[in-house]
């Protein structure tokens, strides 16, 4: 899904006024031209969109064959994630890839600013739920794995679906905060999105460095959980070489949400990081600066585009990294015991507090 256009300049009289969605970037003629092939940005999103259905569609399989609890959950959440990307390129497609063919005036078709308000919404939403979820299942893997006897641990799946539910409210709340009162949405350069606000006033300060630190934070938050896991696991492996045995299911999950965790971070950060660095320099200009600079204005185009990567590479971790396909890649890998199974005293210890149960 590629973000580029032509964009008509908006009217003087609504470009100055603080309440509405246009002005703040500069629509010059050098802004006019067009930044990429609407068929391009075509096959950009239809290639993300059909990823993102064959991964639902191998989960959905893939699910219907599982007897794990701790794996059925983890299907649930990277269910949940594959689902947002899917809609959240749907929904911003279906914006986006018509303006490019259309190029219409964003004044005469949306002068109330409700469409921009939705594709904003619709950025933040589709892009903040990924990195929550991503945070989640490194979360649950991290119980799973360090505490793997508690109660707490072992999540069903109404309790999982539960659980991307809340996700996906507090990712909508977020959305709403500018609609709300709190910042707002505008038109970004060359004129095909609308985005949160990166000038230096009160409301869009807050509301920026709260989408971008909660974004920040979940992502080191993921870093931390998944490292910690991935530790657990080969010291455990590595204390009992003479086994010479390892849980595919275990590994194999540890080996997607490694791979999730990488993506978001090569695709999230530097908008992140981008959005903070913007906001806290403009603060000792606040009032004086009422339209993005140029450079400022292509940097955050550069950036949004390396975040849509996200929602297509996404699936693919999970479609590559399955043990059907590492074991036609790697004859070698065959399925093993569990992790109980190589600390027999872990295991005795499960099988006395179920009968005491």
């Amino acid at each position: 899904m590629g973000l580029g256009g032509d964009m008509k300049p908006p009217n003087s009289s609504t470009s100055g006024r603080p309440d509405v969605c246009f002005g703040v970037f500069n629509a010059s003629g050098n802004a006019q031209n067009s930044i990429t092939s609407p068929w391009f940005s075509t096959a950009f999103g239809l290639i993300g969109l059909c990823s993102n259905l064959f991964a639902l569609c191998v989960l959905l399989s893939s699910s219907r064959k599982l007897s794990s609890r701790a794996r059925s959950s983890f299907l649930i959440f990277l269910s949940g994630l594959v689902v947002t990307d899917f809609m959240g390129l749907l929904v911003t497609a279906s914006v986006i890839i018509p303006y490019h063919f259309i190029k219409f005036t964003w004044t005469e078709v949306d002068p109330g600013c409700h469409l921009c308000n939705f594709l904003g919404f619709s950025m933040v939403f589709f892009g903040q739920c990924p990195l929550l979820l991503g945070a989640t299942m490194a979360g649950e893997r991290f119980f799973g794995i360090n505490h793997p006897f508690s109660r707490s641990t072992n999540i069903s799946k109404h309790r999982a679906w539960s659980i991307v539910g809340l996700v996906w409210g507090f990712s909508c709340l977020l959305g709403l905060l500018p609609v709300l009162g709190l910042g707002r949405y505008t038109l970004q350069y060359p004129g095909s999105w609308c985005f949160l606000t990166l000038l230096p006033d009160t409301g869009n300060v807050i509301f920026c460095l709260l989408f971008a630190l909660l974004g920040i934070f979940c992502v080191l938050l993921s870093f931390i959980f998944n490292t910690i896991s991935v530790v657990t696991l080969c010291r455990v492996y590595h204390d009992r070489e003479s086994v010479q045995r390892r849980r595919d299911s275990e590994v194999e999950m540890m080996v997607q949400l490694v791979g999730i965790m990488i993506i978001a971070t090569i695709c999230w950060m530097p908008l992140l990081i981008f959005i903070v660095q913007m906001v806290l320099q403009q603060l000792p200009a606040s009032g004086h600066i009422q339209m993005l600079p140029m450079e400022t204005q292509k940097m955050l185009l550069i950036y949004i585009r390396m975040v849509t990567w996200n929602q297509i590479l996404d699936p693919w971790v999970y479609i590559l990294f399955r043990r059907a396909v590492l074991h036609r890649i790697y004859p070698s890998l065959r399925p093993r015991p569990s992790i109980l199974s190589l600390n027999p005293s872990l295991h005795r210890k499960l099988t006395a507090g179920s009968v005491l149960q």
